[in-house]
């Protein structure tokens, strides 16, 4: 599972939640501008633009599920099992990348979405474990920045590249049945609702709301990608509180505890929701067991280096007690 979105206010900001029944060792990592990224089949990249965003790590090496980079292009991969179809054999005349090796790959070289589409034709995702034990996960990736957000999906019939003129992002089926299903819902409105059934008889709104009736409330892919795209589309903030307003309309698509049980039978939920503020370089988060909200600012950190920094989660939540 899981919801990823673009929005602008006062800055640009890109974000998701993670939705999922374990935790994978998650936290912050900066990759500064000169840490040699070792790529298996593609050569190394030992300088590139520095990147932000949460990560495990094995061996040495970022296992990003989302991040930003100091130019401001964003990118976050999300679940995409039974369509996610990456290709058996290396193409000699292209850039052969893991899917492990995607985001490091397009934010360590791309400074926007035009040259992350440009460099995405020239490569080719290969069926690649990290390593017996990791293996190749099953996603699509949503990336943008202040200008543009497209969809990347390798599928069975190969890669796919879609426009995202909404924003928005969530799993299965493919990006193109989610942007025709939007056409089920052109009745939306945030206005009051209208009476065009029973005018003659008198009958009245009884409540705020009534125009987004219909508007679904699951939490399955389809509901999540109308809900969120709705939820944005009418958004309105002040300028000032745009971090707020983005974990606002996450937070409608965040999956409660109990409420879904996976196959596996574990506790299924939205374990962090990320906001980054791609035009300065900060990646706010909170998790599931709190709702403060964290903050990592990459220039904080030496930039230069060619060391990850790490920056773990608190161990515990925190309260800010008023009495």
């Amino acid at each position: 599972m899981c919801t990823s979105l673009t929005l602008t206010a006062d800055n640009f900001y890109f974000g998701r939640n993670m939705d999922i029944d374990y935790n994978f060792g998650e936290h912050i990592i900066i990759t500064p501008r000169n840490f040699p990224f070792k790529f298996r089949k593609s050569g190394e990249l030992n300088s590139h633009y520095a990147i932000i965003g949460m990560s495990s790590e094995a061996d040495g090496f970022p296992l990003y599920a989302d991040g930003a980079n100091e130019k401001g292009l964003c990118i976050a991969g999300l679940n995409f099992p039974g369509y996610a179809k990456y290709s058996d054999t290396d193409a000699p005349d292209k850039k052969n990348i893991a899917p492990f090796e995607l985001i490091p790959w397009i934010l360590g070289q791309c400074a926007d979405v035009d040259e992350a589409e440009k460099l995405l034709l020239s490569s080719n995702i290969v069926d690649m474990p990290f390593n017996d034990k990791i293996p190749a996960a099953t996603l699509h990736w949503h990336i943008a920045d202040k200008n543009r957000s497209i969809v990347l999906e390798n599928t069975e019939s190969g890669m796919h590249i879609y426009k995202n003129p909404v924003g928005v992002m969530t799993n299965n089926p493919t990006f193109d049945f989610h942007l025709t299903n939007l056409g089920q819902y052109l009745n939306l409105t945030p206005d009051d609702k209208q009476n065009r059934f029973a005018e003659d008889a008198g009958v009245k709104p009884f409540g705020k709301g009534l125009g987004s009736y219909g508007l679904p409330g699951d939490s399955s892919p389809a509901s999540r990608f109308v809900r969120t795209s709705f939820l944005k589309l009418y958004s309105k903030c002040r300028p000032e509180d745009g971090v707020a307003q983005f974990f606002h309309i996450l937070d409608a698509a965040a999956v409660v505890n109990g409420s879904i049980v996976p196959e596996s039978g574990k506790d299924y939920m939205t374990t962090y929701a990320a906001c980054m503020d791609a035009d300065n370089g900060i990646y706010y988060y909170k998790t599931y067991a709190g709702c403060r909200i964290y903050a990592a600012n990459m220039y904080h950190e030496n930039l230069d280096s060619s060391e990850l920094i790490r920056i773990p989660q608190p161990e515990k939540p925190v309260f800010d007690p008023l009495n």
